[in-house]
């Protein structure tokens, strides 16, 4: 059996929309430096405005168009938004310690099963609820690799999501959970770490693995559906702004015969 992981996948069938593909990996620094450029040269009354909607789009919207775009659904308490770095979570070397990540992972994989029990799947509350402790069916974490982008520093603000890394369609009796996590970094809005996690569902009553749960399988199956569905549209926008600076490009010092606009010295 071929399992498909989460990179390579499409919008599912009735979907409505394209498949469109991941933008570069530094596409939002890319576009901020662009637009600057735009407006370094100097633009029209009409150039200005168009210059401020994309980069008020970039302040705004980069949280959701960098994890939307590899399918992380964002919003809602479904990760660990806004969490203040703290200066005690540094080391010796002035950064922040490789092990805190995996608390941050920890953080948000706890919310993310909150939010399904208590906004998705309310009727099975409890068995959600109850993956978090060692009593019936609970998680346990069989391995977790992280894999770090830069070393993060206090002051910072990070944002921390999960996705389903494969469709839990792909193996019916799997007794794995595989998630992929992901820590960005509000200061440099950036990722600043990725974190792979296999987790198994474990019975306590019987002391050994088990299944995942018929209920949890359809819930995970529609949340599979969700992402591709936030990947599509999150790529979709990523693609419109990329292209609006091409525009506004063109319109300034990359049209014929452009020259800069450097003022003028009255006399």
């Amino acid at each position: 059996m071929t399992t498909r992981t989460f990179s390579s996948l499409q919008p599912g069938p009735g979907s409505g929309l394209e498949p469109s593909p991941l933008p570069p990996a530094r596409w939002l620094a890319d576009l901020r430096h662009r637009v600057g450029k735009c407006i370094m040269f100097g633009c029209s009354t009409a150039q200005v405005s168009e210059a401020a909607m994309v980069a008020r789009a970039l302040a705004t919207e980069w949280r959701r168009l960098i994890a939307g775009s590899e399918g992380y659904l964002t919003g809602e308490r479904r990760g660990l938004e806004g969490q203040k770095v703290v200066w005690g979570e540094m080391d010796s070397f002035a950064h922040v310690n490789n092990v805190v990540y995996a608390r941050y992972a920890e953080s948000s994989r706890v919310n993310w099963v909150n939010h399904i029990a208590l906004h998705v799947d309310a009727a099975h509350s409890d068995q959600w609820l109850g993956l978090m402790q060692a009593q019936t069916v609970g998680l346990i974490m069989k391995s977790l690799t992280t894999e770090f982008k830069f070393p993060m520093t206090f002051p910072d603000a990070i944002s921390v999501y999960h996705r389903l890394r494969v469709s839990p369609e792909a193996n019916p009796k799997s007794t794995s959970l595989l998630l992929d996590c992901l820590v960005l970094s509000h200061s440099h809005k950036r990722i600043a770490a990725r974190v792979y996690e296999d987790v198994s569902f474990y019975d306590y009553r019987t002391a050994s693995k088990t299944q995942m749960p018929e209920f949890m399988r359809e819930v995970l199956t529609d949340l599979w559906q969700q992402q591709l569905h936030e990947a599509t549209l999150a790529r979709i926008r990523i693609w419109e702004l990329v292209a609006a600076v091409e525009r506004l490009e063109k319109q300034t010092w990359d049209r014929e015969e452009a020259v800069e606009d450097i003022g003028s010295v009255g006399t």
